[in-house]
């Protein structure tokens, strides 16, 4: 099966097309970064505004990019939630008109479902079950992952996700939007045991997280360096940045060397933007290998949102039978697992 995957969830329009039996053929992505720059975070109007602009001309740049037509796609796949209902009523729209006007099924896709499965996008992707960590803007979350659709919600964050606090440190730090890549491109030049930050949360049993005071102890931190302008030296930004990152690696590592050990499960995904972290991925390594443990993740252009974990995840549900009807439904909020498992 040939399936067209639509990604309009914030504020980057992807379209990708999976074959199952070929895999990926082609994708692209538009990120409206440089749009919402200017205003130091996404805004939703303008960030709808601009999936209507670009998604049709980037479905046929696709299209042809995969010398695909109409007739040899078997299904269309859209990402219908968590995200910002404006932006998702776009690609839904789009995807169940197309859908429709081509005779063929449709499926609304989980955002988080798609991160999860970015993965197996690779020539190696991980083997069933796996433990998942979901690490991104809007979420941070520890899964069980026993097969497509079965899925067991371990702990999650109890307040900011990570690449929340990420955005908010960038914030205090006077670095620009998007906070998070910056944040560790500046952290590369800093010394990471000049400050000692906490591991919020690491002494308590369970598996949830908390970056709240994580992140206040940043503010802190910087407001008492500031010099008489109220400015950091770079040096200081950089030092501030490279303790902050190191201490969310770390938490991270130490909830899920505990999710594998309650688990007994050797196998670690980790997905979502700030899976793309290079410091969290040496971290992470470290550990699972301490552990007898294998770490799986999608390569960097998959880990952001993107078009090809969307027909990836759609296609294997489409091949399950499953698929929507001439409703357009979106849900901003959506709990994962909510989703049904696959048939098969």
């Amino acid at each position: 099966m040939r399936v067209l995957g639509i990604e309009t969830s914030c504020d980057e329009t992807a379209v990708a097309i999976y074959d199952s039996k070929a895999g990926l053929l082609a994708d692209t992505l538009y990120s409206q970064v440089e749009l919402h720059a200017q205003y130091g975070g996404v805004v939703p109007e303008l960030a709808s505004r601009d999936h209507v602009r670009k998604i049709l001309p980037l479905i046929t740049q696709v299209m042809a990019k995969a010398d695909t037509s109409q007739s040899d796609l078997g299904g269309i796949a859209y990402t219908s939630g968590p995200g910002l209902v404006g932006a998702l009523m776009v690609g839904a729209s789009v995807g169940r008109a197309l859908a429709f006007a081509w005779s063929v099924p449709a499926i609304g896709v989980h955002h988080m479902e798609g991160h999860l499965l970015a993965p197996m996008l690779e020539d190696k992707p991980p083997a069933f079950p796996f433990v998942a960590l979901l690490v991104s803007g809007g979420h941070t979350q520890l899964v069980m992952v026993s097969a497509i659709g079965q899925y067991q919600l371990l702990g999650e964050s109890l307040d900011d996700a990570a690449g929340e606090a990420f955005d908010k440190t960038a914030k205090m730090l006077g670095l620009d939007y998007p906070g998070g890549p910056n944040v560790a491109r500046v952290a590369e030049r800093g010394d990471i045991s000049r400050f000692d930050f906490p591991r919020p949360m690491v002494n308590r049993p369970g598996l949830d997280f908390s970056f709240s005071g994580l992140k206040t102890f940043t503010l802190n931190t910087a407001a008492a360096h500031r010099d008489e302008n109220g400015q950091l030296s770079d040096q200081l930004q950089a030092d501030i940045a490279a303790a902050f990152q190191e201490a969310v690696a770390d938490t991270l590592a130490i909830k899920c060397r505990r999710a594998l050990r309650q688990t007994g499960v050797k196998n670690l995904v980790i997905a979502g933007g700030v899976s793309a972290n290079q410091r969290l991925r040496v971290v992470l390594e470290a550990m699972v290998n301490k552990e007898g443990a294998e770490l799986f993740y999608a390569r960097a252009q998959f880990c952001t949102d993107n078009g090809a974990m969307i027909a990836y995840a759609g296609c294997q549900r489409l091949l399950a039978g499953q698929q929507q009807d001439l409703a357009i439904n979106v849900r901003p909020r959506w709990p994962m697992d909510e989703l049904l498992p696959l048939a098969n």
